[in-house]
């Protein structure tokens, strides 16, 4: 039984089957504040290329009451396992379907939220990858493209946007019906329908002729916060940017951006009507680097208007081609664009996405870019590091290989090619290859269909007064992860070296060498003769996509002077080189706190600092000798309290020194600044202890004894709204008793009335690194219930659980037994043993950094 699934084959046969018109879906949500389901009624005109064939559309919902093919009527059981069976087709075709559809609480399909501030109802969907069958009978594939019509009926005083332009309401009484015009062309996964009482505030993107109607939306609630004029011009800047670079015009009639609430992503790129979690609506303080990320996540989304939206992929394993490329464009154009606040996307990108793309690459679920996607559950787990982070520095690879203008050039011809169609790879590589001259198809084999990640090593000889008698890049491909499909390869690299020397106690750049690294051994005889600098960076400017190691002398360089490069991208770069160190066992987690405690006095980069900070409290928690963990951990909260006293007042630094305090904060001195902090009988100069700053403290608190239950309902009554439920969720999953944790397991586990945010919520302070000895029952408890769990729930749901109550925390062989007894009996479906492999991968790499710390 397919279940909820469709394997690639499925859709191929369909796909050559079907050419689909239109589709007409009227959605009637009067029932929205009482809950329960919808009608949902749907018309949807298509042709079949052989008369008298069969095939099926997809439908998940509570029931169906009316299937009506080609004005006949078919037994209601032909809806079965969430497809609806369509015998006998003409040659054109016209399908009614009426069904009742659920509203949900999981962020898939139609979402449902009550906002405690006001009483009042919000709804808003989310499609990708297979949901809009949720909400409307539709063939669920992205190469089955269409012009879809909505038409709403909702209640009176509500706002609906679709990606139409929104028309006037109709009717009169309690409810108001809103008929949308049909939309272009476009894959079912990416219609969209926000409704409720939100509010907007509107603009123009105006370019001679063009005018693109604006809008921002929000719920009342988090109006004074919404700086919507911030938000515009991140938008206006990347409509410029792109339009130039694309020489192809916004493709739809406006551009609506939805703050909606509980949303699982960042953002979704509906056309014309994207929607972004409204955690992007600051409601307290935060520092530069969430402005810069809410800007990377726009401009995200925008990008893909054109790719993804325009042209989109033909089947899922192409979705890098969509995700890649929206990531290489948000930090493109946050550096090139003219009046961007963040010109240092690329730092900010080696430090935070690239490390991500490292991370996933070496676990066994590792995979090459362009992954074989056989089926729905495949693609619903490939949503990581390779498709995002992986994709976009090897399309930064391949720009610095072909050249920028001959890469723009070849994008502008597949836009204009495929406008409103499907592609394949090799259908953008083909325009690469004619705009850059380059035969493309040899760096598409060693890159995009093979998994693993290289290392460059310097070798050098260095004579007695210090002059370079030789220097050579070396190139491993070290073995993937057991369990991992393919095997590793060297790769050509097209990189950078950077020398650098100190002046003044910085650390300054005195040259650059670009060249070709392939093979195992590259020799570099421009650097031969040379006094040999305090720093040799390989792979400076991070042109290239491979984990980098410093030689002993520039190491020791580093490991006194990271902070003082005068450039922020080498500092990323060491920084992450080190980082990776470290998680692979070859600096110990002591050296690598002296490193950072060393570095960071003179960091500048705010989304650097923050990094660091969580990298910090990673390698402690669980790269640390448990021998040495508890003296780490002091020493780490000292220099917290220290830096946070230090720090200007009302600064960035200030702010993200506050939080680090409140996530390690240890002896009886610093719970109790925390404590007068939060009461008020402690001060810091600047320091403003806002709504959420107040959480952060109370968190630490309670997870540490110092603060009850009382404490936590006190709190709520001064924000009780949903992000302070959320908070005081998450404060009682973390009180230090046996009682607390049985009862966020059985709320997460045994029960399934959590909405996603509030079970996340509830997550996470489960799961409370000081609390191993109470967390250590549930590790057979958790391999007693993940099958079951990953059966009866949704796949966002189900994922929040697998990976987030599996006992990370409990470093030990002890774990590793018991989840390959699991593995080896439990005869998991794949997508549910990858997740299980990769938590499993964790605790192993855990294990090797301990002993490497010892």
């Amino acid at each position: 039984m397919p279940g909820t699934n469709l394997t690639r084959e499925e859709a191929r046969t369909r796909a050559a089957l079907l050419h689909v018109e239109a589709y007409d879906i009227e959605l009637d949500l009067s029932s929205a504040r009482e809950g329960g389901t919808f009608r949902s009624t749907t018309v949807v005109r298509f042709t079949a290329t052989e008369p008298g064939a069969s095939t099926f559309i997809d439908l998940v919902a509570p029931a169906v009451t009316e299937i009506v093919l080609n004005g006949r009527a078919l037994p209601l059981e032909n809806f079965s396992d969430s497809r609806i069976a369509l015998p006998g087709l003409a040659a054109e075709n016209e399908l009614r379907v009426v069904a009742d559809c659920a509203y949900t609480n999981t962020g898939e399909g139609l979402h449902r939220f009550v906002d405690p501030a006001d009483g009042e109802t919000y709804l808003y969907t989310q499609f990708e990858v297979p949901d809009a069958r949720r909400v409307f009978a539709n063939f669920e594939q992205p190469d089955l493209k269409a012009a879809f019509a909505f038409t709403v009926t909702a209640p009176a005083g509500w706002v609906v946007i679709s990606n139409s332009p929104t028309p006037e309401p109709t009717g009169d009484g309690d409810t108001r019906v809103w008929t949308f015009e049909p939309t272009p062309r476009m894959s079912t996964y990416i219609t969209a329908l926000v409704a409720g009482p939100y509010v907007g505030v509107f603009d123009a993107y105006e370019n001679g002729a063009q005018r693109v109607p604006l809008g921002v939306y929000c719920r009342p609630s988090l109006r004074e916060f919404l700086d919507a004029d911030a938000i515009f011009a991140v938008t206006k800047q990347g409509f410029d940017y792109f339009q130039d670079k694309f020489d192809f015009a916004y493709p739809f009639a406006k551009y609506d951006q939805l703050f909606v609430p509980e949303f699982n992503a960042g953002a979704m790129e509906n056309a014309g009507a994207v929607t972004l979690r409204d955690q992007y609506v600051f409601r307290s303080k935060v520092t530069d680097a969430s402005y810069e990320l809410r800007a990377a996540t726009i401009l995200h989304e925008l990008a893909h208007m054109w790719f993804g939206d325009l042209v989109t992929m033909e089947w899922w394993n192409d979705l890098w081609l969509n995700e890649s490329f929206a990531t290489f464009a948000e930090a493109v154009c946050q550096a090139e664009a003219p009046g961007s606040k963040w010109p240092h996307s690329w730092t900010t990108f080696a430090n935070q996405m690239k490390t991500w793309a490292y991370r996933q690459d070496q676990l066994p679920s590792t995979h090459p870019i362009m992954a074989e996607i056989n089926d729905l559950e495949d693609v619903q787990v490939n949503f990581d590091g390779i498709t995002y982070a992986k994709g976009a520095s090897v399309l930064k690879q391949l720009v610095a290989y072909v050249g920028q203008d001959a890469f723009f050039q070849g994008v502008r011809a597949y836009f204009k090619r495929h406008a409103w169609g499907n592609t394949r790879l090799t259908d953008l590589l083909g325009a690469l290859e004619e705009a850059s001259g380059r035969d493309l198809r040899t760096w598409s084999k060693a890159w995009l269909e093979t998994a693993g990640i290289n290392v460059l090593r310097p070798a050098l000889e260095v004579s007695a007064d210090g002059v370079i008698e030789s220097f050579a890049v070396l190139q491993e491909a070290p073995a993937l992860p057991a369990g991992a499909r393919g095997e590793a390869v060297l790769r050509p690299h097209r990189i950078a070296i950077g020398l650098y020397e100190l002046v003044d106690g910085d650390l300054v750049r005195t040259d650059r060498i670009e060249l070709d690294v392939d093979g195992a051994r590259t020799e570099v005889p421009q650097l031969t003769g040379r006094p040999r600098p305090a720093v040799l960076l390989l792979n400076d400017d991070d042109l290239s996509y491979a984990k980098v190691r410093l030689d002993a002398e520039s190491l020791a360089v580093v490991t006194e002077h990271l902070g003082d490069f005068t450039d922020s991208l080498p500092r990323a770069l060491c920084w992450a080189s080190s980082w990776d160190m470290t998680r692979d066992g070859e600096l110990a987690t002591r050296d690598y706190l002296s490193l950072a405690l060393s570095g960071l006095r003179r960091e500048s980069d705010i989304g650097v600092v923050q990094s660091v900070h969580r990298q910090i409290k990673v390698a402690l928690e669980l790269y640390a000798d448990p021998a040495w963990r508890e003296t780490g951990l002091q020493r780490w909260a000292a220099a917290a309290e220290t830096s946070l006293r230090e720090a200007p007042a009302g600064s960035d630094h200030q702010l993200a020194w506050a939080r680090a305090l409140a996530a390690s904060a240890r002896t009886d001195g610093q719970l109790a600044l925390l404590a007068g902090l939060l009461d008020g009988s402690e001060t810091i100069e600047g320091l403003a202890v806002d709504t959420e700053l107040r959480w952060t403290l109370l968190g630490r608190l309670v997870a540490t004894g110092r603060a009850d239950e009382a404490a936590i309902d006190a709190e709520l009554a001064r924000d009780n709204t949903s992000s302070g439920q959320e908070h005081a969720a998450t404060c009682r999953a973390a009180r230090p008793t046996a009682e607390a944790k049985a009862e966020a397991w059985a709320s997460v586990v045994e029960s399934d009335t959590l909405t996603n945010y509030v079970q996340e919520a509830v997550i996470a302070g489960f799961q409370q690194p000081d609390q191993r000895d109470l967390l250590a029952a549930y590790t057979e408890k958790y391999f007693a219930s993940v099958k079951q769990v990953w059966e009866t729930r949704s796949h966002e749901i189900s994922q929040q659980i697998i990976g987030g109550l599996y006992p990370a925390y409990s470093v030990s062989q002890a774990t590793l037994d018991a989840t390959d007894a699991w593995l080896a009996s439990a005869d998991p479906a794949p997508a549910l043993r990858r997740q299980v492999v990769e938590a499993r991968a964790g605790v192993e790499r855990a294990l090797k950094a301990q002993a490497a710390d010892r």
